[in-house]
């Protein structure tokens, strides 16, 4: 079997790269390297994805400044930070459950993604028993350096409903990042990144988005989980407001060219029904300015 599951194998197959992806598993082990750490305690963002009591799934992300992320020994994660009572991330913090972190550095345009389950949680720390660790490439990741700003990380408000408002609508279209969040039944959950230009994420109607999915890393995890379970969490961040944006929903791969030729660049789409909206104002601390767009951005 390998490293692969099922339905990674599958999507492997359809867009032709097994022999491709065989190779590059080679890169995916279940222990954090100690060339790792230092890379670890110099990030400000992590990225989490879990699955909630009602088994819907959320993608959130937690900052700090650097040391907030740490690994006591190669099997463990330790991220000194909580998310607001508000932010959906706390219901799938629970013992035991699936959770997928990335670690993201938009500074270098590096990321280090790290999947597991949940040891313990409370209001200052979380621990995570990592199960999978590889490093992906810094395609589609927009430069950005922090800003010297001041303030809390506190939610000053939250929105919640089952559509997109128009101003939410309007926030996607003018993304050039998101987070998404999926989960195998036997593997547990993922957090990865996806980017391009303003615009990439297409805003169908209240309830659609199709995001393209750009040429990779051949591994296909997300799109190997999406195959064999469509439940996926996405998460737009504002990051000059610091608000943040979550949406869980299903998905559905879309193969054929004509469904997504409105979409440059895509070699497949991804088109997500969704369920449920939630809006933090004020959800990140300080902000960040673009510095330059990713060469490889269609």
């Amino acid at each position: 079997m390998g490293v692969f599951h099922e339905g990674e194998r599958e999507v492997q197959r359809c867009a032709g790269v097994t022999a491709m992806a065989r190779d590059l598993g080679q890169g995916i082990g279940p222990t954090i390297p100690t060339g790792a750490r230092p890379f670890l305690e110099g990030q400000r963002i992590a990225v989490l994805a879990g699955v909630d009591g009602a088994g819907r799934v959320w993608t959130s992300l937690l900052t700090g400044r650097p040391g907030f992320i740490t690994a006591p020994d190669d099997k463990t994660l330790r991220i000194v930070a909580g998310a607001p009572p508000a932010d959906p991330i706390t219901d799938c913090l629970g013992d035991g459950g699936f959770i997928g972190v990335l670690v993201f550095d938009p500074v270098r345009r590096r990321r280090l993604r790290l999947n597991g389950h949940v040891a313990s949680a409370d209001g200052e720390a979380l621990w995570i028993t990592v199960a999978e660790v590889f490093g992906n490439c810094p395609k589609y990741i927009q430069a950005r350096t922090p800003e010297a700003k001041t303030g809390s990380a506190a939610a000053s408000s939250v929105r919640r409903g089952p559509t997109l408002t128009a101003s939410q609508q309007l926030a996607i279209e003018r993304a050039d990042t998101l987070f998404v969040g999926s989960v195998h039944e036997a593997t547990g959950a993922d957090a990865s990144h996806r980017g391009g230009r303003p615009g990439f994420v297409r805003v169908v109607d209240e309830k659609r988005l199709r995001l393209p999915d750009y040429a990779g890393n051949n591994m296909f995890q997300t799109l190997g989980n999406i195959s064999k379970d469509p439940r996926v969490g996405l998460l737009f961040v504002d990051f000059a407001s610091g608000a943040t944006l979550q949406l869980t929903g299903r998905a559905r791969i879309l193969w054929d060219s004509a469904s997504f030729s409105d979409l440059p660049g895509a070699e497949r789409a991804v088109e997500i029904e969704i369920d449920e909206v939630v809006e933090l104002e004020g959800r990140v601390a300080g902000g960040s300015r673009l510095v330059a767009p990713s060469p490889f951005n269609p």
